[in-house]
């Protein structure tokens, strides 16, 4: 494979081995199979088939509101003897409600036992911001007019000591970050005494966060590109469909897709993939789901890269996921954008 070079992205000479290697020497799949955004009615028989197509990292989070359905279908592949634990990567979060030092240890258990494990292989803050500290498990605390509830004293540095802990205490192997922006990364590396092995933010050609991938090269922290693929449904849950164009049907693409007789979506994710980030597409579509893993065995001549590379947009407006869904989150200290 020849070696390719672009000042915002990995260089990589073979994206064959189909892995990564974290800084504490574990490897990860660079293509998942991500869950945002997938119904539970649907998620179970989708994750089926992502495991026969052979997908070994999957992504998850409890704010998706599917860690027992994923440990359901999991303990049934452990148990027939399908596959073995070591077989699956498994990455989940640390909600905003649990955005504390004394609630880590608290959400971490939670999603262990929903998902049926005894580990996580990759555990991640989810968001920089925190909401109001809640006594059971309620994601979304709000006040009596339904207002979300921000708790303003998110403090990175002691919150990652609680994740370091959960290292030692083996209830995950790694530690990461999402959706953090630079300076905030530089405060939790700082202190750290466990490396930063991920950093999962939106990623897709639209959205190439050329200064962000920079860094993280510079400081060996892996990236997880979310919404690969422009997740169009959200998009048009959040009315932005005359803001951001539908990537897949971008002409460019189509017409790369067509020289490859390869589908739009895998000319979006070996883009990626031959650029040395890891991919979490979604999809409980049968085909597309095996399509979407087909990536290696083919590259991408330098040429198309380049055209793929000029589709970026200049600064924002190629965000999808900006969290103003979350009512009044801008004025939370810690929002990353």
């Amino acid at each position: 494979m020849r070696l390719v070079v672009f000042r915002c992205f990995y260089s990589t000479e073979a994206m064959e081995d189909k892995t990564v290697r974290l800084p504490n020497g574990e490897l990860i799949p660079i293509i998942g199979f991500g869950t945002w955004q997938a119904p539970e009615s649907e998620l179970e028989a989708a994750l089926e088939i992502a495991l026969e197509a052979g997908y070994r990292h999957i992504d998850t989070a409890p704010a998706y509101e599917n860690e027992k359905v994923i440990g359901n279908v999991l303990k049934k592949w452990f148990t027939s003897g399908k596959l073995k634990r070591s077989d699956v990567f498994v990455v989940t979060k640390l909600p905003p409600v649990g955005n504390r030092p004394e609630d880590v240890q608290k959400w971490i258990e939670k999603s262990l036992k929903d998902l049926q494990l005894e580990y996580v292989d990759l555990y991640l803050i989810h968001t920089p911001f925190g909401f109001e500290k809640q006594d059971g498990y309620e994601m979304y605390p709000i006040d009596g007019e339904g207002h979300l509830l921000l708790d303003c004293s998110t403090d990175h540095v002691k919150i990652w000591a609680e994740m370091e802990k959960q290292v030692e205490a083996g209830r995950t192997k790694a530690i990461g970050l999402s959706n953090f922006k630079i300076s905030q990364i530089e405060r939790v590396l700082e202190k750290a005494k466990i490396s930063v092995s991920m950093l999962q933010v939106e990623l897709h050609v639209y959205l190439q966060q050329c200064k962000l991938v920079n860094y993280c090269r510079q400081k060996n922290i892996p990236m997880t590109a979310y919404s690969p693929l422009g997740t169009r449904g959200f998009v048009k849950k959040m009315n932005k469909e005359d803001k951001i164009p539908d990537m897949l049907k971008n002409n460019i693409v189509l017409e790369i897709a067509k020289a490859y007789k390869k589908t739009p979506a895998q000319i979006l994710l070996r883009y990626l993939v031959q650029n040395g980030i890891i991919v979490i597409p979604k999809s409980t579509n049968p085909e597309r789901i095996k399509e979407n893993i087909q990536l290696f065995g083919w590259e991408l001549e330098i040429r198309h890269m380049k055209e793929l590379r000029q589709l970026n947009i200049e600064g924002d407006a190629g965000r999808i996921c900006n969290f103003d869904f979350f009512e009044g989150i801008k004025n939370h200290p810690e929002f990353p954008f």
